[in-house]
């Protein structure tokens, strides 16, 4: 596997280094010991997978309050999607953040966020499955958001999204969010 940092503080892309011959190939993409000697958290906690039938079925930009959260391996494993991570973590060097990666059946490629990034992509083919790894269990009630087109974030996703659910179209700006060094709660309103 290579190991590949982005602008984002923790946030890495995951190649796969295949093994070819004649039936096709074979490559790790996880490994728990390659994981750690980069500095990356184990994920053998819970896995998940996201199908999304049409293209332009835009999810996220969702996160956990950072003493909550998880780190996350994300990849697609059936069709394309435009992949956005987020820094959300205010002590970090690069807070409100953001990069892109195309993620493919085909590239094989996983993107690696670690605590207090949010997360959403934009399916850019139909019939797009995306695949989780976490390090913690689904703990119902605590995962918040921030609006996909957040001027204050300002992602420049490939086109707009003709999908997206109720939730998340009405997700709150970052502006409203109350961010501390240690916790991420939405402000009372």
């Amino acid at each position: 596997m290579m190991f590949i940092p982005t602008q984002l503080s923790g946030v890495t892309v995951i190649d796969v280094e295949p093994i070819a011959d004649d039936r096709g190939h074979f490559a790790r993409w996880y490994c728990e010991e390659e994981f750690a000697r980069h500095g990356l958290k184990p994920l053998a906690a819970q896995g998940a997978i996201s199908r999304n039938l049409k293209r332009g079925t835009l999810r996220g930009l969702h996160f956990i309050e950072a003493y909550q959260g998880e780190e996350k391996l994300v990849r697609c494993v059936a069709g394309a999607v435009f992949d956005v991570a987020v820094d959300l973590r205010p002590y970090s060097p690069s807070f409100k953040g953001w990069t892109a990666i195309e993620l493919t059946a085909k590239n094989h490629r996983a993107l690696y966020l670690p605590r207090g990034c949010a997360h959403g992509f934009l399916t850019l083919t139909d019939h797009a499955d995306v695949a989780y790894q976490f390090s913690e269990a689904h703990r119902p009630g605590i995962e918040i958001g921030v609006r996909w087109d957040d001027p204050e974030i300002g992602v420049v996703w490939p086109f707009a999204p003709e999908t997206i659910s109720e939730r998340d179209r009405t997700l709150p700006f970052l502006k409203t969010i109350w961010l501390q060094s240690d916790t991420m709660t939405m402000e009372q309103q």
